[in-house]
């Protein structure tokens, strides 16, 4: 029998997503993580199988998350997003996405790339730790704290700590399966001590 993170549960969307995605270090695609950012931002306040859900919509909607598209959003392409029910339909979040495409963009000609800012929190490694239960792991970590700060200097919205350590979760740069999960070990190498 495959053990699973409990939160995975028997949802296909979450099954799939838990066993393919969630953990695995994503790299030098500055695209995908800046969807990722867009996604985690959509899903304040929301649980994250509503967003999982509605994740091609979100595609399809915002041009694929590309950054330099996204940017350039106007009133009438709101006023379409705010008609969209394949979407979140808040107008804060949509007009954060489009801040923070704008200000991915600046971070992107000033630093080359998301990817190594991004990882550069973790020193270029996924951070390995070893819970025994969901109820150990945190909402949020100094780690996440300081990058949301950081995102939050530059202008990004949407982007709390919380958020932060969730997206950080997302992308691999901490292995939050708990050990008994056969993801974990699969991400492991080699871990860093807490």
């Amino acid at each position: 029998m495959t053990i699973r993170c409990g939160w995975a549960g028997s949802d296909p969307f979450y099954i799939r997503y838990h066993d393919e995605e969630w953990g695995v270090p994503l790299r030098n695609d500055d695209d995908a993580l800046f969807e990722r950012i867009c996604l985690e931002g959509a899903q304040a306040g929301l649980s994250w199988i509503t967003v999982l859900r509605k994740r091609e919509n979100y595609r399809q909607a915002f041009d694929n998350f590309d950054p330099a598209v996204v940017a350039k959003y106007d009133d009438t392409k709101i006023a379409e997003l705010l008609q969209n029910p394949g979407i979140i339909r808040n107008r804060l979040k949509i007009n954060s996405t489009i801040n923070n495409a704008q200000k991915f963009l600046t971070l992107q000609d000033e630093l080359g790339s998301f990817s190594d800012y991004l990882w550069g929190f973790v020193n270029g490694k996924t951070i390995h730790n070893h819970w025994h239960t969901l109820s150990e792991i945190p909402p949020e970590t100094d780690l996440s704290r300081k990058l949301s700060k950081d995102l939050k200097k530059r202008g990004f919205k949407f982007v709390g700590a919380t958020m932060c350590y969730a997206m950080m979760q997302a992308c691999g740069l901490v292995n939050d399966h708990i050990v008994t999960c056969f993801r974990h070990a699969e991400l492991q190498s080699p871990p860093i001590e807490k």
